[in-house]
């Protein structure tokens, strides 16, 4: 099952102009860990969701892509 919310999360650190390192300095973790966060291979903290939404300017529905009909 691919997350909606991984594309998102790539999308938003590139149209940013960040690497996966900064990302990572920004939630205190590895670049590691937000590599598997940003594959999918780990979920996602509900602690970094919300330090990402406040980083990007953006709502957690947005960046968990339901803001769309379901």
């Amino acid at each position: 099952m691919t997350l909606r919310y991984v594309k998102i999360m790539r999308d938003l650190r590139e149209d940013h102009d960040k690497t996966q390192q900064q990302i990572a300095d920004i939630l205190g973790t590895s670049q590691t860990m937000y590599a598997r966060y940003e594959r999918g291979a780990n979920e996602l903290p509900i602690h970094h969701l919300i330090t990402l939404c406040r980083y990007y300017g953006v709502t957690a529905d947005y960046f968990l892509g339901m803001n769309e009909k379901l």
